[in-house]
């Protein structure tokens, strides 16, 4: 699938809203609680920080990466479909779990 030239202004958008849905979707996840009983444990918040960053920024590389892959073999509207599929399942087998225990 050929890729677009994208303007200034459509980076910057997709930027702070890339910025933003990370960004509310990881407050409060068991990833920043994770990080924040190793800062308190650790008596190293900075050391802290910088790992858990630099992991954050891998799998986040790892995401475009296997993003980009996929878009330049996989339509827009599977990809979609397919993520919201395996949300869907993720989302029931949680409630499964909560349900039957």
């Amino acid at each position: 699938m050929p890729s677009k030239q994208l303007s200034r202004r459509q980076e910057i958008e997709i930027f702070f809203s890339t910025f933003f849905t990370i960004f509310v979707a990881e407050l409060g996840d068991k990833t920043q609680l994770t990080t924040l009983l190793m800062s308190a444990e650790s008596n190293s918040p900075w050391v802290v920080f910088m790992g858990s960053g630099a992991a954050l920024i891998s799998t986040s590389l790892l995401g475009v990466l296997l993003g980009r892959w996929l878009s330049s073999r996989v339509s827009p509207k599977v990809l979609e479909t397919a993520t919201g599929t395996i949300l869907l399942l993720v989302s029931v087998l949680l409630l499964w779990d909560v349900i039957s225990a």
